[in-house]
């Protein structure tokens, strides 16, 4: 029988120390899908939807992506538009996880379509355990869209 691969989880996180931590609080949590670093929005973007690509080039849309809001080059709000704009992007799990505290972003946020909104936590243990709240929920618990609609 043919083993299925992994889908992914895109992190969109420019900072490092943030990217860093979920990294580690992904290991600690067992969680082992592979994971896709876009350091701006229009790397995601890039990687989502440039046909040379991983997930623009037909392998398949990551099964959750991890979307900071305060990003340079194009914002995580922008990247959450487009994404919801197009129909191969429509249905793609999208969790904003920032440190933005603005009523303003999680309105947004949630108007445009994210699937939930997390405000990362400055404590390490309460950011180790949003982390694995959220890969119990969205990559056991949740039945995903399929890769191509």
């Amino acid at each position: 029988m043919r083993s299925i691969p992994e889908r992914c989880i895109l992190l969109v996180e420019d900072n490092p120390d943030d990217e860093m931590l979920t990294r580690r609080a992904f290991a600690k949590n067992n969680i082992t899908n592979p994971v896709v670093i876009a350091h701006d929005g229009a790397e995601a973007l890039e990687y989502l939807f440039d046909e040379k690509t991983h997930a623009g080039g037909g392998q398949g849309l990551p099964l959750l992506t991890l979307l900071d809001l305060k990003l340079p080059k194009v914002d995580g709000l922008t990247v959450l538009r487009r994404l919801r704009a197009d129909p191969r992007t429509r249905l793609l799990p999208v969790v904003i996880l920032t440190s933005s505290g603005e009523q303003q972003d999680l309105v947004e946020s949630y108007g445009l379509g994210a699937n939930s909104y997390i405000r990362k936590p400055v404590d390490f243990a309460q950011f180790m355990e949003a982390v694995r709240q959220l890969g119990l929920y969205w990559l056991v618990l949740n039945s995903a869209p399929p890769t191509h609609v």
